[in-house]
């Protein structure tokens, strides 16, 4: 699967790995949800961390489409609660 961080590029993941980035995107839906601060930004820098650590980055030249777009990592509370 592909998945792209906005302003930063694409990264394949392996199919076998889409059950734990739904889980982490999970944790990040369920932060904002619940209005913890601190938890929205540890789980949101551990997805991300997980996107960059376990995909293989895609030239940049390479205009796939995305099977997932993730918000930019500056992404700030308020604008993840919008």
């Amino acid at each position: 699967m592909i998945v792209r961080i906005s302003a930063e590029g694409q990264y394949d993941l392996a199919d076998s790995l889409h059950e734990r980035l739904n889980d982490l995107d999970d944790a990040v839906v369920a932060a904002v949800e619940a209005a913890d601060e601190a938890a929205f930004h540890a789980a949101f820098e551990e997805l991300l961390r997980f996107v960059r650590s376990e995909g293989r980055r895609h030239d940049g030249d390479d205009l796939a489409e995305s099977d997932f777009i993730l918000p930019p990592a500056d992404l700030s509370f308020q604008e993840a609660g919008r």
